[in-house]
């Protein structure tokens, strides 16, 4: 059966808030405590964070903005959401092209988002088990060493993580993943915020706000920006496909923008809410920020396992991180699940189990990166780089920005004002300031960024 010519009529949102806590959980995920945190640390702290919040205000909120305007008008998964709407405003049926690339840049992050989550998933039966009392840097070093060269074990916890992540998507949109988010997300935050009073007594929690929030400019560079940039995008879940889908969900009367706004917020929170969460707790025990993708599973395990209570709280930090990993992962197989449904006619669990073992099988691509296997191993930036680094790249730095300039050219430069006005419903100077944004202020700082970082110009 083929579903091409006909439009497959989705389910919606049961209310508003169902739609801001599915959203908020989509974008709160890995990329909130596993990733903000490092790269923070790898980009000199207060800068970085300045940067982040301007590109997350006169970037990020705009082309989210577009993003599910373009969902809600086109009611059907990206590529096809994106074709109507390029249609009834009388634009090039190539437009349809960012909804393709959304969809599969949301499909490459959750190859290698899967491995990450499994570990998490993995280190709370670490944690609960006392593997860290005690344990001396070399121990936790080994550990997590030893962990990252068992394909046996990478891939058990990531079968575990696409398999739970199947069964709740395979069940629909109100019975999977709105029932899931509204469990998992107020657990997650409430987790997080247990973490960080706990962090506030036992850790360096000056010294931490001084490294997130006093800017030291000299350690910022182009390639800072360009990540700051790209994480704006990979942490709001723009230009994968996310609020494509989820604002073909949305219902009729809910606002765009002030749900948007809140999206941008609730998860920006988040994002500093975990800074303040576990710099205390590094800075406390000496331990180096700037540790990269390790951070949380080989030098927090230290400093849990020499803190009061630091048993519980250490389990309870990678429960927080596998709720989070789940309220993203269901929210990035959607749009390829949803595609299936409406371009090959497959019945939901069908959809959800195909799509899931495709992610199964291109998440060996990130095992084998991590086990040490050389065809793994590419030649990247005149570096030595895996598989691993190469798709969170290409995927955050390349084409989520990318993807975010074509989505605000099409909604700035394509869509009719009068039909975008009117859906907003915004006071006409606002409107005209999103407009702006939108058509100038946005794709010119993504174009002047990408520039500078080829080496055409630099500044």
């Amino acid at each position: 059966m083929s579903a091409n010519h006909k439009d497959i009529v989705h389910g919606q949102w049961s209310n508003r808030f169902a739609y801001i806590l599915a959203a908020t959980g989509a974008a709160v995920g890995l990329g909130n405590i596993w990733k903000f945190p490092y790269i923070m640390g790898e980009n000199g702290g207060g800068a970085f964070v300045l940067v982040y919040l301007l590109c997350i205000a006169i970037i990020g909120i705009p082309v989210m903005i577009a993003e599910v305007y373009v969902g809600k008008k086109g009611r059907q998964s990206p590529m096809r959401a994106v074709a109507k709407v390029a249609k009834e405003n009388n634009a090039h049926p190539l437009w349809q092209s960012f909804g393709a690339m959304g969809v599969l840049a949301g499909y490459l992050i959750l190859s290698f988002y899967a491995v990450i989550a499994g570990w998490a998933f993995a280190y709370v039966f670490k944690a609960a088990g006392g593997s860290f009392v005690d344990a001396s840097p070399e121990y936790l070093s080994d550990t997590f060493a030893l962990f990252l060269t068992s394909p046996v074990q990478l891939i058990c916890w990531t079968s575990v993580i696409l398999l739970i992540t199947v069964i709740v998507v395979a069940k629909g949109l109100q019975n999977g993943l709105e029932k899931a988010t509204r469990f998992m997300m107020p657990g997650m935050l409430f987790l997080l915020l247990v973490i960080v009073v706990y962090s506030g007594f036992y850790g360096e929690f000056a010294h931490t706000v001084e490294f997130m929030f006093a800017p030291d400019f000299s350690k910022l560079t182009i390639n800072s920006v360009l990540t700051a940039l790209g994480h704006s995008f990979f942490t709001l879940s723009l230009a994968s496909g996310v609020m494509l889908m989820y604002g073909a969900y949305l219902p009729e009367q809910t606002s765009i923008v002030k749900t948007s706004i809140w999206i941008a917020i609730a998860d920006t929170l988040v994002a500093l809410l975990a800074g303040l969460a576990i710099f205390p707790i590094v800075f406390a025990n000496q331990l180096e920020p700037s540790a990269g993708p390790g951070l949380i599973f080989q030098t927090l395990p230290l400093a849990f396992g020499q803190m009061p209570a630091g048993r519980v709280i250490g389990t309870l930090f990678f429960v927080m991180l596998v709720f989070a990993a789940f309220t993203s992962a269901i929210a990035l197989i959607e749009s390829s699940v949803a595609w299936l449904v409406e371009r090959r006619g497959y019945k939901r669990p069908q959809a959800a189990v195909l799509a899931g073992f495709g992610l199964w099988s291109l998440s060996l691509l990130t095992v084998f990166s991590f086990t040490g296997e050389s065809w793994a191993l590419v030649s990247f930036m005149g570096e030595g780089k895996t598989l691993f680094d190469l798709l969170d790249y290409l995927t955050a730095n390349i084409m989520l920005p990318i993807g975010g300039l074509l989505i605000a050219l099409f909604a700035g430069w394509k869509v009719h004002s009068n039909s975008f006005e009117t859906e907003l419903a915004l006071a006409p100077v606002t409107y005209a300031v999103l407009r702006v944004l939108l058509k100038f202020v946005t794709p010119l700082i993504i174009i002047l960024v990408f520039v500078n970082l080829i080496g055409l110009v630099k500044f």
